[in-house]
């Protein structure tokens, strides 16, 4: 661990890794996958904008940006990358505008809309499954978008039984996911220009959890014909927080890729 409270790492092993949690998590959340990659490298983690012990966002500058820029101190040197959801729309970006930092790419389903067109089928099934916390978000009533966006996106525990200080810490910042849609959805930042998602030509795995919403797999789709090095991978009877209920299975994915990056390196260490 390290003296920053808004930072973790685990391991100490000599692959560097770079780890970027989801929408309403905290770097905590890679706990499980740092431990079992512990051997083969030294992962950190750090809380994104709005999030865990990280300074609130301000709601005024660009939120993806801002996490970009968090993301910044943590590639004074090439990394493995690896981002959950949200947090892998941002890694996305980072190998793309930094390619020379990052040695290989993990996107655990990224939620990154805009790489569908519009008239994309999956976008409507997706729209009318996120219709109910939209419109709770537009009213305003956090409780109930934090409630229904768990729903949908969550690790499948039933609200209730979810302890009150995790309902209450997703509740207070359902105001961040409309501060998303700019770079998720609208693509603010170009990614999806021609070339410029050709930019990753590092070694890139694409996972989801076979049980996750069925936009991830279209998404992850998209991606792979773009990105020049992808490889698609499912983790079997996990759904879209794979990497708190599946850790060993991502982590297992993962040191491979290393692997692969590292030119053949035997990273295996042990789980």
């Amino acid at each position: 661990m390290t003296a920053d409270p808004d930072t973790r790492v685990w391991g100490s092993g000599p692959a560097p890794a770079l780890a970027i949690h989801c929408t309403l998590g905290h770097s905590g959340m890679w706990r499980g996958v740092g431990q079992h990659l512990a051997a083969s490298t030294t992962l950190t983690a750090f809380d994104l904008p709005g999030h865990g012990r990280a300074p609130d966002w301000d709601g005024t500058d660009d939120l993806h940006r801002a996490c970009c820029d968090a993301a910044q101190p943590f590639l004074d040197r090439p990394v493995h990358l690896i981002g959950h959801s949200f947090g892998a729309t941002v890694a996305l970006r980072l190998a793309i505008e930094h390619p020379e930092k990052v040695r290989s790419l993990t996107l655990i389903e990224p939620v990154f809309f805009a790489a569908l067109p519009e008239a994309e089928p999956a976008q409507a099934d997706h729209l009318a499954e996120a219709a109910p916390y939209i419109a709770a978000l537009n009213d305003r009533d956090y409780a109930l978008a934090a409630r229904l966006f768990n729903r949908l996106w969550g690790d499948g525990t039933r609200w209730p039984d979810i302890p009150e200080t995790a309902r209450q810490y997703m509740s207070d910042r359902m105001y961040l996911v409309p501060g998303q849609s700019p770079a998720i959805i609208d693509d603010n930042a170009g990614l999806m220009r021609p070339g410029v998602l050709e930019r990753a030509s590092m070694p890139v795995l694409l996972m989801r959890g076979d049980q996750s919403p069925e936009i991830t797999r279209h998404i992850n789709a998209a991606l792979a014909r773009r990105l020049p090095a992808a490889t698609l991978c499912s983790v079997a009877g996990a759904g879209h927080m794979a990497p708190l209920t599946h850790a060993s299975e991502v982590a297992r994915v993962v040191r491979s890729l290393i692997e692969v990056a590292e030119e053949g390196v035997d990273l295996r260490g042990g789980d």
